[in-house]
């Protein structure tokens, strides 16, 4: 892990998925919104939940637990959408991050984080900078430009090029089994 990246970057936003807690670059969160509307896009990857309507922008929406490879969960009030720009072959792209809840802003000194866990030689970890510790509890630190690889991020970046002018399925914000016609 690049120690100097690290020391450059104490605070971090925090939210859970599950039981878990995440933490993210504060430099790379735009803002935080409560649960949008959404627009299906067809065929997409399952944790591309669609596009949302960002100040006229369209933003694509991913699902951090099928991301991950979580079970899915129950949309509660706390269940928002963290706004990230991550970065790919030197453009950034907004995208959203779904997420449980989100904690709190935290200074996470770099004495304070460790290494991603060596898991062997299948498991691709490059998404994480490292684990914070907090108490006896530890947080996952992700790196926002990595977990989406190459693939994904133009795919993601497709998706909002062509949603910008199609047709498409749109979810109600407060009631996501539901289309709005």
């Amino acid at each position: 892990m690049d120690q100097a990246i690290i020391a450059n970057s104490d605070q971090y936003l925090t939210f859970t998925l599950g039981d878990e807690l995440f933490a993210a670059e504060i430099s790379k969160v735009r803002e935080v919104l409560d649960y949008p509307t959404i627009t299906k896009v067809p065929r997409m990857p399952s944790y591309l939940l669609g596009v949302t309507n960002l100040r006229d922008n369209v933003v694509p929406v991913i699902d951090m637990r099928q991301k991950f490879g979580l079970s899915s969960a129950e949309r509660t009030v706390d269940t928002c959408v963290v706004i990230v720009e991550t970065e790919l072959e030197g453009e950034q792209i907004t995208i959203g991050c779904l997420a449980d809840s989100v904690k709190e802003v935290l200074d996470l000194p770099p004495d304070q984080i460790e290494p991603p866990p060596r898991m062997g030689l299948d498991l691709n970890t490059e998404f994480l900078k490292g684990m914070g510790k907090q108490g006896d509890k530890f947080m996952l630190i992700l790196n926002m430009d990595k977990v989406l690889s190459s693939k994904e991020l133009r795919l993601v970046k497709e998706t909002t090029e062509k949603s910008s002018g199609d047709e498409l399925e749109v979810v109600d914000g407060d009631n996501p089994e539901s289309p709005v016609n």
